[in-house]
This record gives structure tokens, C-alpha cells and sequence, in this order.
């Protein structure tokens, strides 16, 4: 009977916190102010913000978990202590026991692996927030900008986390947020040297996002072809928040520092995009970004 008791409670217990959880959500959804069909640009680091979201619900999960298990072996040592005698009872003493250790053990790996995982997405967000905010001058002067672009295709998908549009052309921003480590002699701990082809960071040499800016700025120039019908270079950026930035020489991809980009950007020649061009650009991307629902 006890036992009875115990497994109703658990039952009802989780059935009313889901139910709960579920109720809330449709709730707030049909009470909203917005019409159904409301849809927002991307903001800066929209694809890293909703994996944030799924991490803490994934973390929320784990807490509940480790705080039912417990109380389910608690129950069972309960069951075990008053239903089982003699060599029975000390097997599933054991077995419960171990159970519980080994339950644990496996929860706080995953708990402290989720709380690892969130912190590097959340570094990511927030060099993609910083990136975003160094771009906000740029408005002023008749660039449009678009944060978190949606590409590829079914099989390859990914995105480009800032496309900046004006007549100087079409840009496209790959950002790293890379954490900073012990330097090498010889070298500044906040400093990455370009030379063109490799970037040199305090503890070593690799070309880390620099074939990945480019891909990416070739498929939108293709796509945008493919759209409008009109061939646009996209000029592959690289940008390191928080790092200073030494470019000894000239790639296919421009390496930066966010605070580098407007000026890098801004026209210094001749219109390559009329206005007519702008605005056929600017609403393409307008249509591919405008999926964010309430």
C-alpha cells in the first residue's frame, strides 16, 4: 500500500508540473497581443540565443531528474526494507544503492558538460552582440545590416552572422570569440597576426574561420545571383571581438578587429551597388531573416 501511495505521488507530481508547463505556454501564445502571422528580423546571434534556450531547458530537465531520482530510490529502500527478508534484501539494498551511485554520477557529468557547453554558446552570443554594436554606426550612413542570415540548404545548413549591404558592395561577417591563452615568447597574449594566408595566435599559427568566411560569402554571391539575377562580389570578412588585429598583408578574406569594419567598409571609390540594386538586395535578405515568431 505504501508503495501504491509513493508511485501515485510521483505520478501526479510530474503530470501536474508538465501539465502546468504546457498550460502556461499556450496561455501566454493566445493571449498575445500580435497577430498570428507577426514575424521580426533576426537579431544579432538569434541561431546561438534559441541553442541557449534549449541548453537551459536541457539543464532544467537534468536538476528535475536529479532531484526525482533520490526520492525513487528512497521509495525503494522504503519497499525493499519492509518486503524483502534476509539475503533478498541486502541484493536489493545493493542493487539500489548502486543504482543511485551510478545515476549521480552520470547527472553530474551531464549537468557540469551542459554548464560547459552553455558558457562557450554564450561567449559565442555575446562576441556576436559586440560585433553587432561596432556595426551600428554604419546605419547612419545608408548601410543596411542583417544579423544572423539563414543559408545553405536542407542537407548543409548554416548561417552568416552579419551581411552588410551599401554601395560600396556586399560584406559578409564570420565572427570568432576565441577565448584568450598563454603566449609564446615573442608574442602579445592579446594580439592575432594576418599575413595573408595564416593567422598567428599568442599560442600558435592556424587558419581557424578563415576557409569557413570565405565559403560562406561565396554561396551568398551565388545565391543572390541566383535571386536577382545580377553577379555581386561579397567581400569575406573574419572579425575576433576582444582581440587586436595586425594585418601584414592582404587575403581573400579580410581580417579584423569589429571596431575596424566601418572604416574598412565605407566607400572610398566609386558606387559598385546603385540604389535600385540596394533595394533589391536588402529585400531578399529582409525575406530570408524575417522568421523570428513570437
Amino acid at each position: 500500500m505504501q508503495w501504491v501511495f509513493i508511485g501515485g505521488y510521483f505520478v501526479v507530481f510530474f503530470a501536474l508540473l508538465i501539465g502546468g508547463a504546457l498550460w502556461r505556454k499556450k496561455s501566454r501564445k493566445t493571449r498575445a497581443p500580435f497577430p498570428d502571422n507577426a514575424k521580426l528580423l533576426r537579431g544579432p546571434g538569434e541561431t546561438l540565443r534559441r541553442k541557449l534556450a534549449e541548453l537551459e531547458e536541457r539543464e532544467l530537465n537534468a536538476f528535475i531528474l536529479a532531484f526525482a531520482i533520490p526520492l525513487a530510490v528512497g521509495a525503494s529502500l522504503a519497499w525493499i526494507a519492509t518486503h524483502l527478508d534476509g539475503a533478498y534484501q541486502i541484493t536489493g539494498l545493493i542493487t539500489a544503492v548502486s543504482g543511485l551511485l551510478v545515476s549521480l554520477i552520470f547527472l553530474t557529468r551531464r549537468l557540469i558538460g551542459g554548464i560547459d557547453r552553455w558558457r562557450n554558446t554564450w561567449l559565442g552570443y555575446f562576441g556576436e552582440r559586440v560585433v553587432a554594436e561596432s556595426l551600428e554606426p554604419l546605419k547612419a550612413a545608408g548601410f543596411q545590416i542583417f544579423h544572423d542570415v539563414p543559408a545553405g540548404d536542407a542537407k548543409s545548413l548554416f548561417n552568416i552572422d552579419h551581411v552588410i549591404i551599401g554601395p560600396s558592395g556586399v560584406f559578409a561577417i564570420e565572427t570568432k570569440t576565441r577565448r584568450k591563452g598563454r603566449a609564446r615568447a615573442g608574442f602579445a597574449e592579446h594580439q592575432i597576426i594576418y599575413d595573408g594566408q595564416v593567422l598567428a595566435y599568442p599560442w600558435g599559427e592556424d587558419r581557424h574561420g578563415l576557409d569557413q568566411a570565405l565559403r560562406q560569402a561565396r554561396w551568398l554571391e551565388d545565391h543572390l545571383a541566383q535571386l536577382i539575377g545580377l553577379r555581386t562580389p561579397v567581400q569575406a570578412i573574419l572579425t575576433f571581438p576582444g582581440w587586436m588585429v595586425i594585418s601584414r598583408a592582404r587575403g581573400e578574406v579580410a581580417v579584423l578587429n569589429p571596431k575596424q569594419i566601418p572604416a574598412a567598409v565605407t566607400l572610398h571609390a566609386d558606387p559598385i551597388l546603385d540604389a535600385h540594386q540596394l533595394d533589391l538586395i536588402g529585400r531578399q535578405l529582409d525575406a530570408r531573416c524575417r522568421d523570428v515568431e513570437f
